[in-house]
């Protein structure tokens, strides 16, 4: 039963990602430029891992691991709505691994809402 549950929660996160990528290049356009298309999703998690990895890398400023709320909300817009959630220690910064055990339990979460015999 893992085993068919890992597509599907890999295909949550890579959702996840879209929609990251369409808020950070929906907030980057500049006013009356046509809006650029939505990049393809990874096709592999690990793919998708690493698409996280360049994105937190890109967000995080200061280089320390962590992602201010100022950080996120510059570079990762959806991370940056979602903070106090995914600060669950109410550290005032969150890290990349954070972030995907966020993504993970929202993405089971809402398995569960829509098919809860199979999940």
């Amino acid at each position: 039963m893992t085993a068919r549950k890992l597509p599907a929660v890999g295909c949550a996160v890579l959702m996840a990602l879209i929609s990251i990528g369409a808020a950070a290049q929906t907030a980057s356009a500049p006013q009356g430029a046509a809006s650029a298309e939505v990049p393809k999703a990874p096709p592999t998690t690990a793919q998708a891992k690493a698409l996280i990895a360049e994105r937190f890398k890109a967000a995080d400023a200061n280089h320390d691991g962590k992602l201010s709320r100022d950080e996120a909300q510059a570079g990762m817009p959806q991370v940056y709505q979602n903070f106090d959630k995914i600060d669950v220690k109410k550290q005032g910064n969150v890290t990349e691994r954070q972030i995907g055990a966020y993504w993970m339990k929202k993405t089971k979460d809402q398995m569960q809402k829509e098919d809860p015999i199979w999940n």
